[in-house]
C-alpha cells in the first residue's frame, strides 16, 4: 500500500485524467504489474488561494473570487442601478418616463457612481445624476450595507 500510495502522490494532471476517463491505470511497483481501478483511489481537489473549485464527476470548475476595486466599484454602480429602478416602479413611474437623481454619497459608492455615471444614467434612464454633499429629505437605500440618501424626480 505504501508503495502505491507513493506512486500515486507523484500523479501528474495527465494521470488522473486518464484514470477518469479510463476507469483504471496501470502502475509498476515493484516491477509487477498493479492495475489501480478508479473506485479505488479518491480523487479531490483543493482550494487555490483566491480561487474556489468544484468538481462533479470528471468537471472541475475553478472560480477567481478575488474582488478588485475596479469590481467593487462595478457591483456598486449596478446595485444603485437596481435600488433606483425600485424607486422608479415604487413611485408608478412609466417605462419611458426621464428622471433626475440627485445623491449623497460617501467616498467608496461616490467613487463608484461617478466613474459609472454614464453607465448608470443608461440604465434608470436619467438625464442627470448629481452627487450632492448632503440631502435633508429623500430616500433612503442602502448600497452593500452602506446608507445613503436619494432624490428621484420625474422629468416633464
Amino acid at each position: 500500500m505504501k508503495a502505491v500510495s507513493a506512486a500515486l502522490a507523484n500523479f501528474t494532471q495527465d494521470d488522473i485524467s486518464k484514470i477518469e476517463k479510463e476507469g483504471q491505470y496501470n502502475l509498476s511497483i515493484d516491477s509487477e504489474p498493479v492495475i489501480l481501478q478508479l473506485a479505488e483511489v479518491e480523487i479531490t481537489s483543493e482550494d487555490i488561494p483566491g480561487w474556489t473549485v468544484a468538481n462533479r464527476g470528471a468537471l472541475t470548475v475553478a472560480l477567481d473570487i478575488t474582488v478588485t476595486p475596479e469590481l467593487e466599484h462595478e457591483g456598486n454602480a449596478r446595485e444603485f442601478v437596481n435600488r433606483i429602478q425600485k424607486i422608479r416602479k415604487d413611485s408608478g413611474f412609466q417605462l419611458t418616463d426621464r428622471i433626475e437623481v440627485k445623491v449623497a454619497a460617501s467616498n467608496g459608492l461616490k467613487n463608484s457612481l461617478a466613474q459609472f455615471n454614464d453607465y448608470i444614467c443608461a440604465e434608470i434612464l436619467a438625464d442627470k445624476l448629481e452627487l450632492v454633499p448632503e440631502i435633508e429629505d429623500g430616500t433612503e437605500i442602502e448600497i452593500n450595507d452602506i446608507s445613503l440618501k436619494v432624490i428621484v424626480l420625474k422629468k416633464g
